[in-house]
């Protein structure tokens, strides 16, 4: 049996990314412990996830111009996360109240309340949840 442990989000900074994903998206810091690049430099193995969840976010500080550039784009514009919440109008109320930027208003689409939002790094998400009764 296989499952997806981690995905990585490029970031600029590690304590304002924890900030962004335990604050205002309520997530869980999981791990923060010290680490080395490949060649021997310090770095830190920084690991959020959602609360219950088993797939965690591992926030990679970018190094170098190639990973700053990727900072934000990393789907080239597109959505590419989805956090889906049983109690969609309470998390989306929450995240606008700590300062989440969202891209437009919800709405509600055959699959349920969706609304795109940004995380700190500028990547582009989906909030998703039921659809509305």
């Amino acid at each position: 049996m296989a499952f997806l442990q981690l995905t990585a989000i490029i970031v600029d900074d590690y304590d304002e990314a924890i900030d962004f994903f335990t604050r205002a998206l309520g997530f869980d810091l999981a791990e923060d412990s010290p680490s080395l690049t490949n060649d021997g430099r310090p770095k830190r193995w920084v690991v959020v996830r959602p609360p219950g969840g088993e797939t965690g976010i591992l926030l990679a500080k970018a190094d170098g111009d190639r990973q700053s550039r990727a900072v934000g784009d990393q789907h080239a514009g597109r959505v590419g996360f989805f956090l889906r919440a049983d109690d969609f109008q309470a998390s989306y109320q929450r995240m606008r109240d700590a300062g989440v930027e969202f891209l437009g208003e919800p709405r509600t689409e055959p699959y349920g309340q969706v609304v795109v939002f940004r995380d700190i790094a500028g990547n582009r998400w989906d909030l998703l949840g039921p659809a509305a009764s």
